[in-house]
C-alpha cells in the first residue's frame, strides 16, 4: 500500500485510501496510535469506516508518528493527508509532535514521489487522472479576502455578532460533490459560505463554520489572501433532547438507506408467499448434527434452506440474473454468490457465499459459519459484500412469521424465512402439532416473470417439506 506523500527526506505522509469500490469518503471509528508513538511498517495505526464496512489501515513505512490530522468520528475524503510520520527521528530542528485536530484542513505538501497521473488506492494506484484540469476561477482570492474582511470588521464592531456577507462569490462556488452534499444537508446555501481552501474552494470545515452558532465566525482567520484553515468543535455522535435524539446518517446506514430507496424504486418489486410444514427438515437438521461428516461446523435450519433455495435455483436457472439497464440487456448468472443478510451493531450488511452452487453441504455449513462470525465481529470487507446474485434473510430468529424484503441492489430475487413454530397442521389425513414456518420470496419483475418466481418458491417449499429431494432433484 502507497497511500503516502514525501513533505522531505524526513517526514512522510499517509493519505485515506480508496478502499477499491469508487467511494469517496471514509470515518475515522478509532485512532490505534498517538503522536510519539512508534510504527513500523504494516501496523495497523487507525479504523475507518467507509459505505460498506469497517476496515483497518495499516501504514506503509518505519517511524514516529507526529501528527494525526483528524480526530475519531471525523470523516475524510479519499486523498486526503490523515496522519504524518517521521522516519528519521532524532534529527535536528523537528517541529513538536501535535495532538489530532478535529476536522482540520491538511497543510499543502510537496509533489508525492508517486506515478505521476495516477490516484492511490488501498492497494496500488487506481486508474489516471483525466488530463483535463480545472481552471483557477479569476477572482477567487480577492473575493474571499473582501468576504473575510467584512466578516472581520464586523466582529471587531459588534462583539460577537453574526457575519454579515454584503458581496457573496460571483457565479457557482467551487466545492467538492461531498462538500455540496452536506451543504445540502444542513441548509447552507453555498454562495453565502466564505471559501478557505485553495483557488476558493469551499471545505467541509467551511460548511461546518457556517451552520455552526455565531462563535464558528471567529475561527475564520483575516488573511484571506492565502488559503487558511479552520478549526470547529468536533460534531458530537448524537444531537437532541430529553424528548427526542438526533443520529446523523453516515457510513453504513447511509449506505443502507441509498442502497434501499434505489431498489424500491427502480426494480418492480412482487413478492410471493407459502406456508409450509417442515418438520422432516428439523429432524434432518437434528441428524446432521450428530453426523461425523459434519464436526466442527455449524448445522442448523438456515443451512438446509440455503442448499433448498441453491437447488431451485439449479433447476430454474433463469432466476438467477441481473437487470443491466444502460445496455438493455438481461444478464443470467453462472454461479451463485448467495447473499445472507446479517443485523450488525454498524446496521444491516450483506456478506455473501462466493460461487455456493460448487459447495458441498459441509463446505456451505463453514462458509456460513465464517460468514456470520466475521460479520458479528465488524471485520466484514467490501469485497465480501459485493457481486451477490440473491440473497436470504431470516427474520424469524427475531420471531416474525414473514416480510416482504426489498431485492440487494442489483440482485434478482431475496428469500425471507419466517419463525418456525409448532402449529396445528393437516398430516396424512389427521390435525397434529407439526413445524411449520412461511417462506417469502422477492423478485424483480422485470426479468423475473410470476411463474418462473412461482416455480422457485415452490420447489424451496417442496424440499424443505421432503428433504430427501436434495438428493434425487440434485
Amino acid at each position: 500500500m502507497t497511500t503516502m506523500t514525501q513533505t522531505s527526506a524526513r517526514f512522510r505522509e499517509f493519505k485515506m485510501p480508496d478502499v477499491g469500490e469508487g467511494l469517496t469518503e471514509a470515518e475515522i471509528l478509532k485512532w490505534f496510535v498517538q503522536p510519539g508513538d512508534t510504527v513500523t511498517d504494516g501496523q495497523v495505526v487507525c479504523e475507518v469506516e467507509t459505505a460498506k464496512a469497517a476496515v483497518e489501515l495499516p501504514i506503509p513505512f518505519d517511524g514516529v508518528v507526529h501528527e494525526l490530522r483528524f480526530a475519531e468520528g471525523t470523516t475524510v475524503d479519499v486523498g486526503e493527508v490523515i496522519i504524518t510520520v517521521d522516519v528519521a527521528p532524532g534529527s535536528e530542528g523537528a517541529p513538536a509532535p501535535a495532538a489530532a485536530a478535529p476536522a482540520q484542513e491538511p497543510v499543502e505538501a510537496a509533489p508525492a514521489e508517486e506515478p505521476k497521473g495516477r490516484t492511490p488506492v488501498l492497494v496500488g494506484y487506481g486508474v489516471a487522472e483525466s488530463s483535463t484540469k480545472r481552471r483557477p476561477r479569476k477572482g477567487a482570492a480577492p473575493e474571499a479576502a473582501a468576504v473575510a474582511a467584512a466578516v472581520q470588521a464586523e466582529l471587531n464592531g459588534h462583539g460577537s455578532a453574526a457575519p454579515v456577507v454584503d458581496a457573496p462569490p460571483v457565479g457557482r462556488p467551487l466545492a467538492k460533490p461531498p462538500v455540496r452534499k452536506l451543504a445540502k444537508d444542513l441548509g447552507i446555501d453555498l454562495a453565502t459560505v466564505v471559501p478557505t481552501g485553495k483557488d476558493g474552494i469551499i471545505t467541509r470545515e467551511d460548511v461546518h463554520a457556517a451552520a455552526a452558532p455565531v462563535a464558528a465566525a471567529a475561527a475564520v482567520a483575516p488573511e484571506a489572501a492565502e488559503p487558511v484553515a479552520v478549526s470547529v468543535p468536533e460534531t458530537p455522535a448524537t444531537v437532541g433532547s430529553a424528548r427526542e435524539t438526533r443520529i446523523p446518517v453516515k457510513g453504513v446506514r447511509k449506505a443502507i438507506a441509498q442502497a434501499m430507496v434505489g431498489s424500491a424504486f427502480t426494480a418492480p418489486h412482487v413478492t410471493e408467499f407459502v406456508t409450509v410444514d417442515v418438520t422432516r427438515t428439523m429432524k434432518l437438521v437434528a441428524e446432521l448434527k450428530e453426523d461425523k461428516e459434519m464436526a466442527g461446523v455449524r448445522v442448523n435450519p438456515l443451512l438446509i434452506i440455503a442448499k433448498a433455495l441453491l437447488v431451485a435455483i439449479r433447476r430454474n436457472p433463469e432466476v438467477n440474473a441481473a437487470w443491466d439497464e444502460a445496455n438493455q440487456e438481461i444478464v443470467q448468472k453462472h454461479y451463485v454468490n448467495l447473499g445472507i443478510a446479517a443485523a450488525t451493531p454498524r446496521g444491516l450488511i450483506v456478506p455473501n457465499i462466493k460461487d455456493a452452487h460448487d459447495k458441498t453441504l459441509p463446505q456451505l455449513a463453514a462458509a456460513l459459519g465464517e460468514l456470520v462470525a466475521t460479520a458479528r465481529d465488524g471485520k466484514t470487507s467490501p469485497a465480501a459484500m459485493a457481486g451477490g446474485t440473491v440473497t436470504i434473510t431470516n427474520v424469524g430468529v427475531f420471531g416474525v412469521d414473514t416480510g416482504t424484503p426489498i431485492l440487494n441492489p442489483g440482485e434478482s430475487a431475496i428469500l425471507a424465512v419466517g419463525a418456525i413454530k409448532l402449529q396445528p397442521w393437516v398430516h396424512k389425513g389427521k390435525v397434529k402439532p407439526r413445524q411449520v414456518t412461511t417462506l417469502a420470496l422477492s423478485f424483480d419483475h422485470r426479468l423475473v416473470d410470476g411463474e418462473l418466481g412461482s416455480k422457485v418458491l415452490a420447489d424451496v417449499a417442496a424440499i424443505l417439506e421432503q428433504p430427501k429431494r436434495l438428493i434425487t432433484w440434485a
